[in-house]
Order: structure tokens, then sequence, then C-alpha cells
């Protein structure tokens, strides 16, 4: 049986270039840029729902900025993750994790049969297993009290 598997993204070769180079490794799945800095390097990628070997990729938006990877470690390592699930609340998690595995879920094809991608953010399931992850969600638009959360931490920072 043939499986509708979805449409691959094309991140053009200086994209997959550099997006291979920020990482240290070759990208795990499809993608494409979403966000860019100033100077239109790559911010946020974002993946296909399934990598090449079809195995579920559960983290749709991925953070490659180097900088800001490295504040954000910052700010986990002094406690983040405790904090923000602290001071955002369970229940606002959880709907941000249903609206994330929403949106990956409809960029998948009904037909799509075996293992699927799930969880929430990063694929998680409750409360925020990583800032970063949480962070690139926002970036791209999407709804995430905890990634505004890291936004206001990182605007604070000098």
């Amino acid at each position: 049986m043939t499986e509708d598997l979805p449409a691959p993204r094309n991140a053009g070769a200086a994209d997959r270039e550099r997006v291979a180079e920020l990482l240290g490794r070759e990208p795990s799945a499809g993608f494409e840029v979403v966000v860019r800095n100033a100077a239109g390097d790559p911010v946020v990628i974002r993946n296909e729902p399934f990598m090449a070997d079809r195995t579920p990729m559960p983290t749709l938006y991925y953070l490659v900025d180097p900088d800001l990877l490295r504040l954000i470690g910052r700010l986990e390592a002094a406690g983040g993750v405790r904090a923000a699930e602290a001071d955002v609340g369970l229940a606002a998690i959880e709907q941000t994790h249903r609206r994330y595995a929403s949106e990956r879920e409809a960029s998948i094809p009904p037909s799509t049969t075996g293992p699927r991608p799930s969880g929430g953010v990063g694929g998680t399931r409750r409360g925020v297993k990583c800032l970063h992850a949480h962070y690139a969600y926002h970036l791209a638009g999407g709804d995430d009290p905890v990634g505004r959360w890291v936004q206001d931490r990182l605007e604070e920072t000098p």
C-alpha cells in the first residue's frame, strides 16, 4: 500500500548548507526557514512531520540561531523550565501543546498510515521540556505563553 506523505519542504541549497552548519550536522527532516534575523540568517526552521526514514518528527519548529540557543540554555540552567511552568501554569501550557499538535497534524494527509508524531511542543505531553522549542514556536507566530515568557526574560538580559 502506498501512503500519502506530506509534500517535502524544500529549503534551497544555501539554506540547507547554512542550517547544517548551524546544527553541526545534516538536518533529520526536510524543512523550511520560517524566521530569519536582520542579516537573513536562519533563526527558526519548520520541520516536516516525518524524517526521511519515515520516523515521526515531533519537533515542528526548531531554533537554530546559536546566540539564542546559548542565551536560552543559560536560562534553562538557572531553573527556567520550572520557573516558566510555575509562572505560566499547566492549563495554559496544555492548551499550547494542543495547538502545536493540531498544527503539526494538519500538515499530515488524513490517509497517512503508521506511526505519527505525537505530543505538543517538542513532543512534550505535559509541562515544559525545552524552552528553546517554545521560543521557536513563539517566534514562528505560535500562540505560546512559555515562548512569551522566554522573550520577556531575554529582553531583561543585558
